[in-house]
């Protein structure tokens, strides 16, 4: 008779040789290997806090009034963290979040402890950043972001007046040079912020297999690819929508069932009342095929989505769901003044007041006023033409315009390509260096015919808060 230990060598043979990490959950079902059962405590000033939320990935559970758990370790969890909860401090190591342990360094693989620090203020009312893309692939990206983004978040976070503020990077850390996440990790230590980070398709491996092992090397810096953590009366959600295709480059936009699964566990936790935000790389409401399942867990909830990939800045509001498709730190990949569509490197400030929120775009290297830029040029019949591009538009804004004093109403929209960008991107040869970038098509595109003898022109645009912004132009003869 076959012993058991043939027994499984012959399937994994019959499998086609399976990894020994594929070969434990079939251990687990013919009973040949025990479950990891993984305790611990949640502390804050030696006493143990009780609801705190800890996940590997997989179960989601709760501590008792001591600040115990207790749960069986998944087979296929790289992690386990805690959801740190509200009127707590962040966990960090120079800025970039530690709130995390990873299964290869728990002692035994049985117990992991988590300690918490109290905050001297109370955080229903705080500030976070998003910055989308950094991207960098080499010493002159780096340089570029350590001179100008970074010292522009370190006058800005000043700026917002010292409270509560963390950030939240949205994927494409690098651009496929891993050894430039110690250079991010570098700008990040800077900042004075803590800093929670998302996959993008370039922060994954390629080469090493299918969509389960192309996050080796971001974890190895950054923890689990997905997560959740709180502040105030804000639930903050970071999920991975990369699905690499086993083939160099190879991705599309998906969240996994096992993600999906989890965050049904980790929302059950959190107050109908309370605000959603979801944190994530490629866009979701064209690019994630599996959208309507994300909308489906976020429907009980108010949630806004953050996202980026796309080096656009575009707002869509879709199935009750306000999604922020952030403009770039990079730009047009560090070369160029600005995106595709006209919009300036920089990033997204989100201002929250119990579950309200509020934001802006703040361009690197400009007042946060500058919210848009005006063009004067000749359409296809010889006149005139005002153009405006309104970057951080949505269809709450109003956007209206003067021609020498006299109020001329709203000023139409009319997708199509910031004129900037044509002239720097249109073309094979053009950006020097990087000759893929090309001017995108968007929708904060406005413009008009402008009456002859008109001298100068002015755009006021405001946003859904209140905030006007303007800019003028003199008209050529």
């Amino acid at each position: 008779m076959m012993n058991r230990r043939k027994f499984i060598s012959n399937l994994a043979w019959v499998a086609g040789g399976m990894l020994a990490t594929k070969l434990r959950p079939l251990e687990s079902l013919l009973g040949l290997a025990k479950p990891v059962r993984i305790k611990g405590r949640v502390l804050a000033l030696g006493k143990g806090l009780k609801d705190v939320v800890v996940s590997d990935g997989y179960t989601v559970t709760a501590t008792d009034a001591a600040g115990a758990y207790e749960m069986e370790l998944h087979p296929d969890a790289a992690a386990v963290f805690v959801s740190v909860p509200s009127g707590y401090a962040f966990t960090h190591e120079n800025h970039i979040a530690r709130h995390y342990r990873m299964v290869k360094d728990i002692a035994s693989r049985k117990r992991v402890d988590f300690k918490l620090q109290p905050l001297e203020q109370d955080d229903s009312r705080h500030h976070f950043i998003i910055w989308a893309d950094p991207q960098v692939k080499n010493k002159s990206d780096v340089e570029k972001m350590l001179t100008q983004s970074v010292p522009d978040m370190q006058q800005h976070v000043k700026q917002l007046g010292g409270g509560l503020i963390h950030g939240i990077t949205v994927g494409d850390i690098v651009w496929d040079n891993h050894d430039r996440f110690e250079d991010y990790k570098e700008a990040v230590s800077k900042m004075n912020i803590p800093f929670f980070q998302a996959l993008g398709n370039h922060d994954m491996d390629y080469r090493q297999g299918d969509d389960s092992v192309s996050d080796k090397t971001f974890k190895s810096h950054f923890g689990p690819t997905y997560y959740s953590f709180n502040r105030g009366k804000v639930h903050y959600v970071v999920l991975d929508d990369v699905r690499y295709l086993g083939r160099e480059r190879e991705y599309d936009g998906y969240i996994t069932e096992n993600q999906l699964k989890w965050l049904e566990k980790d929302l059950s936790f959190v107050p109908g009342d309370h605000l959603v935000i979801v944190c994530l790389h490629i866009p979701v409401h064209n690019g994630v095929s599996n959208r309507d399942d994300l909308y489906k867990l976020l429907q009980p909830f108010k949630a806004h989505i953050m996202s980026g990939h796309t080096h656009t800045n575009l707002n869509v509001i879709k199935n009750g769901v306000y999604e922020h498709v952030h403009g770039t730190v990079c730009g047009a990949w560090w070369t160029g003044p600005i995106c595709g569509d006209g919009t300036p490197p920089g990033y997204g400030v989100y201002e929250v007041n119990g579950t309200d929120l509020t934001w802006y775009y703040k361009p690197v290297g400009n007042e946060q006023n500058f919210q848009s830029s005006i063009f004067i040029q000749r359409n296809e019949t010889g006149a005139q033409e005002l153009v405006a591009n309104v970057w951080n538009w949505d269809p709450s804004w109003e956007v209206v315009w003067q021609a020498d004093g006299q109020d001329k109403g709203v000023l139409p929209a009319a997708e199509g390509y910031d004129p900037l960008a044509v002239v720097l991107y249109k073309g094979d040869k053009l950006p020097a260096g990087r000759p893929f970038v090309e001017p995108k098509k968007t929708k904060h595109i406005f413009k008009t015919t402008i009456p002859e003898g008109v001298q100068v022109v002015k755009v006021k645009a405001t946003d859904r808060f209140g905030r006007s912004y303007e800019s003028e132009a003199r008209v050529n003869a």
